[in-house]
């Protein structure tokens, strides 16, 4: 399979699916949460409070794994991203990933405490697609 190919679905999952799973660690322990999730061709984007138990985690240990995808097709198809993620409070990137909706949670997008977590792939799997079934792609 061609790795342009490969990209070409993955964005097309990414662009399709905006609610996943956040897993982080801490003290060798999971911890999951859903999340809303943003991309840029393959780099995700997702809002947090610098007051929130993952937050400190990714301070400590900036590793993660996602998962988007399943619900949005037919063939339930989603991909597994493990990645570096950086925690940033670019006005930019918070008013790119900003919707009304968020005032629930943050009042506006000038609170303080809203920040964003870039998370950049180092490997991303295709799951649930026969044609891309053995896709992994180490970036």
């Amino acid at each position: 399979m061609e790795q342009s190919k490969a990209i070409e679905r993955i964005t097309e999952i990414l662009d399709e699916s905006k609610i996943g799973v956040l897993s982080t660690a801490k003290n060798n322990e999971p911890n999951a949460r859903y999340m809303w999730f943003y991309n840029d061709g393959l780099t995700l984007y997702a809002k947090t409070n610098d007051q929130s138990p993952k937050y400190d985690e990714l301070g400590d240990n900036p590793k993660a794994h996602v998962l988007l995808g399943f619900h949005d097709s037919p063939s339930h198809a989603f991909v597994e991203v493990y990645g570096d993620v950086e925690r940033i409070n670019d006005q930019e990137t918070i008013d790119w990933v900003w919707e009304d909706a968020d005032a629930e949670f943050f009042d506006s997008k000038d609170n303080p405490h809203l920040k964003v977590l870039k998370i950049t792939p180092t490997d991303i799997k295709i799951m649930n697609d026969d044609k891309y079934e053995e896709v992994k792609l180490s970036l």
